[in-house]
């Protein structure tokens, strides 16, 4: 037994350490980074999803977060097999907690959304803090507009926790898109969004890399995570298999947009300043080549 006269040596001791180890550039609780993930499936092209979890998970993120569409889903009879044939995916991943958005692929029915609440293991709407940031996931799984319901959601969740410093609200269809990209703020999320200062909106659905800015507002639509590419497929205009990572210091976030590694992309990392409503803006489109090196 150590004798009671050393223990205040002792004690000084461990303080001095645990000062020299936040010297040292410790994490501090205020930085951290996760990854966001968007639409696995919409045609899923076979192999994608689970490469992108590889390259994300060796980030060693804090956490996870997808805007929806995990399953293909459609069909009663078969979704849980579907999310049964998911968790077999999910599983080397345990120690990453997982957030999951419900999208059309994910919720259409009364017994889909049993077995969303089952699986992933949430209310399709819900929220959750990390840190100093907050984080509002919505549902809009059935409709293309937010529904007077999850606008009260939204409304009441955000006033909870007025007092958090950065706030993220997230849902499945970017039901923003055209007003944001028209630089139109009379819609009723932004107008909520802004009031309570959130500074972020993501969500997926379309599978394309697209980024508005509206008086602060940080409008982000998800590049797919193994949904099929659509139209013209071109990288430049937004059509890639990628994963984000978001970096958080304090109040200051940024995000970085990692493209698959070969054989299936050129494992281009950008910024999210370097894309536009209409894609990568052109300026960006020489350093996007050179990002791994910068």
């Amino acid at each position: 037994m150590i004798p009671v006269k050393r223990a205040p040596f002792l004690i000084a001791a461990a303080s001095l350490l645990a000062a020299v180890i936040g010297l040292c550039g410790a994490p501090q609780p205020d930085s951290f980074h996760f990854v966001v993930l968007g639409d696995r499936t919409g045609e899923a092209v076979p192999g994608v999803y689970e490469r992108i979890w590889r390259e994300a998970a060796a980030e060693k993120p804090a956490f996870v977060l997808s805007v929806g569409d995990t399953i293909q889903g459609g069909n009663d009879a078969t979704a849980a097999l579907e999310w049964e044939a998911v968790e077999r995916i999910w599983s080397p991943y345990r120690e990453f907690r997982l957030y999951v958005t419900p999208g059309n692929h994910d919720i259409w029915s009364s017994r889909s959304e049993q077995l969303f609440r089952k699986y992933a293991g949430r209310a399709p709407h819900s929220s959750f803090d990390y840190g100093q940031v907050h984080f509002t996931i919505l549902d809009n799984s059935r409709s293309e507009q937010l529904s007077p319901e999850e606008l009260q959601f939204l409304k009441q969740d955000l006033a909870q926790h007025a007092d958090q410093p950065v706030k993220f609200v997230v849902s499945h269809r970017p039901s923003w898109l055209l007003d944001a990209v028209l630089g139109n703020p009379a819609f009723p999320l932004h107008q909520l969004v802004k009031q309570y200062g959130v500074k972020y909106v993501l969500a997926g659905h379309i599978h394309q890399m697209l980024y508005a800015g509206l008086e602060g507002v940080s409008y982000v639509s998800l590049p797919s995570a193994g949904g099929h590419l659509r139209l013209s497929g071109r990288y430049e205009k937004g059509w890639l298999y990628a994963h984000m990572s978001v970096e958080v210091h304090g109040t200051n976030v940024e995000f970085q947009i990692h493209e698959i590694q070969p054989p299936l992309g050129q494992g281009r990392v950008t910024r999210l300043q370097d894309w536009g409503p209409a894609g990568l803006l052109q300026a960006a489109g020489h350093r996007s080549q050179n990002a791994r090196t910068e």
